[in-house]
C-alpha cells in the first residue's frame, strides 16, 4: 500500500518508479512466510506472537550472503538502475540493501519508510539500519522508537503519514452523490462502516447479528476486500435483516476515504494500513481484537491510547449493539495533510546522489 502511494506521488513529481516484492517473488521459501503470515492473520492473531519473535531472532535478511534466490531480483533492479531505493518493509534493510550495494553500477541512497504507527512490542529491530541514509516515520513516536534502537538523529525525520491522495482531500458531493446512488447509500440514516484488510480479515456476520439488537436508524457498509465467502454470506443474511446492508468488495481510493469521512465509526483490526486511513479522515474506531492482538498491532493501539480519550477494543464482536449507547471516542492529532515533506527529503537524496 505505501510502495505503491510513493510511486503515484513520485510519478506526479515528473519521477520513474517501480514497485518490487522480493519477499514474495524470489523465493518460494519467502512465499510461504508471506503466505503463512496471512493465514494467522485470519484464523488466530494471538500466534502471531511467536511468528514474529521467530523472525526476530533468526535474522533470515540480514545477511546478504544467506538470502536466497535473488538473481533475477537483481537484474531487474540493475535494469532499471535506481538514483533512490526506499523500503517499505522491516525485512528489507539489511541484507537487500548491502546486496544491492554490491550489485549496482551507480550510487543509490538508501531510504527506509516505517509504517509503524508508534514504539511496543510489535516494533521490529529489523525496522533500524544505521547505514542507510534516511529513516522516515509518519509520526514523532515512530521516529522515537527508532532512535531508541539507534537509528542516528540526524538520519531520522517525521514526514506523515504515507497514503494515496484520495484521503488528503475531501471528496465533493456530487463524487458522494454519484457513490451513494450507485451502492444504494441514504444520505440521512448514520453508517456503520465494517472494515477489513487486503487479506479479507473480518467478523462482519456476527457484527450483523448484534446490530439487531440495535435501536435507532442506521445502514451499514461491511467491505469484505478479497473475501468472497465473508461477501456471500451477507448477501443471503441481509435478506432477513431489517436494516440495510451493503457489502463491497474491493473498492477505489476515493470510495473508501468517502466512506470513512462519512462513517460514525468505523470496525476493524488495528492493522497500520486501516488506522492510519481513519486518522486521516477523522473517523472513530472500534478495534476488533478477537482472536488475539498482533505484535504490530499492539503499536497501533499504543499509538491510539496516545492520543485518544479511550480505546475501545471488542474481544467478541456479537456484543458490539452495547457499546453503541455512547459516543465513540475519536483521536485527535495534528498531521500533515500531504507527503510533501518526504517527497522534498527523497528529492534532495536524489539530487545528492
Amino acid at each position: 500500500m505505501r510502495a505503491n502511494a510513493l510511486k503515484d506521488w513520485w510519478r506526479d513529481l515528473g519521477g520513474d518508479a517501480i514497485v518490487s516484492q522480493p519477499l514474495e517473488t524470489t523465493s518460494n521459501l519467502y512465499k510461504f512466510g508471506s503466505n503463512f503470515y496471512n493465514l494467522i492473520q485470519r484464523f488466530y492473531p494471538a500466534l502471531h506472537f511467536f511468528y514474529f519473535h521467530f523472525l526476530e531472532i533468526a535474522c533470515i535478511h540480514r545477511n546478504k550472503r544467506t538470502i536466497i534466490g535473488t538473481n533475477s531480483w537483481v537484474r531487474e533492479i540493475k535494469e532499471f538502475n535506481p538514483r533512490l531505493v526506499v523500503s517499505v518493509h522491516a525485512h528489507l534493510n539489511h541484507g537487500y540493501l548491502d546486496l544491492l550495494r554490491g550489485e549496482l553500477p551507480n550510487l543509490f541512497n538508501f531510504a527506509i519508510y516505517c509504517g509503524e504507527l508508534a514504539d511496543g512490542r510489535g516494533f521490529s529491530r529489523h525496522w533500524v539500519n544505521p547505514n542507510a541514509d534516511r529513516f522516515y516515520g509518519p509520526f514523532d513516536e515512530t521516529c522515537n522508537a527508532a532512535k531508541i534502537r539507534n537509528m542516528p538523529s540526524d538520519k531520522t525525520l517525521t514526514v506523515g503519514p504515507l497514503l494515496r491522495k484520495a484521503f488528503y482531500q475531501k471528496s465533493c458531493e456530487s463524487f458522494k452523490s454519484k457513490i451513494f446512488l450507485k451502492y444504494g447509500i441514504s444520505h440521512d440514516i448514520p453508517i456503520f462502516l465494517l472494515g477489513t484488510g487486503a487479506n479479507g480479515v473480518n467478523r462482519h456476520t456476527d457484527v450483523l447479528h448484534s446490530l439487531k439488537k440495535h435501536t435507532g436508524e442506521f445502514q451499514v457498509i461491511a467491505l469484505c476486500g478479497r473475501n468472497l465467502k465473508t461477501f456471500l454470506q451477507i448477501q443471503e443474511l441481509k435478506k432477513n435483516l431489517k436494516f440495510n446492508v451493503i457489502p463491497l468488495q474491493t473498492v477505489g481510493d476515493e470510495e473508501m476515504a468517502l466512506f470513512l469521512r462519512e462513517a460514525k465509526f468505523l470496525f476493524a483490526r488495528p492493522g497500520a494500513g486501516t488506522t492510519t486511513e481513519a486518522i486521516m479522515c477523522g473517523t472513530p474506531m472500534i478495534f476488533d481484537v478477537s482472536r488475539g492482538v498482533m505484535p504490530q498491532e499492539v503499536n497501533n493501539l499504543n499509538f491510539w491510547h496516545l492520543h485518544a480519550p479511550t480505546v475501545l477494543t471488542l474481544n467478541e464482536p456479537k456484543s458490539i449493539s452495547k457499546l453503541l449507547s455512547n459516543p465513540i471516542p475519536n483521536i485527535k492529532i495534528e498531521s500533515s495533510r500531504s507527503p510533501k515533506a518526504l517527497l522534498e527529503d527523497l528529492e534532495l537524496l536524489c539530487s545528492n546522489s
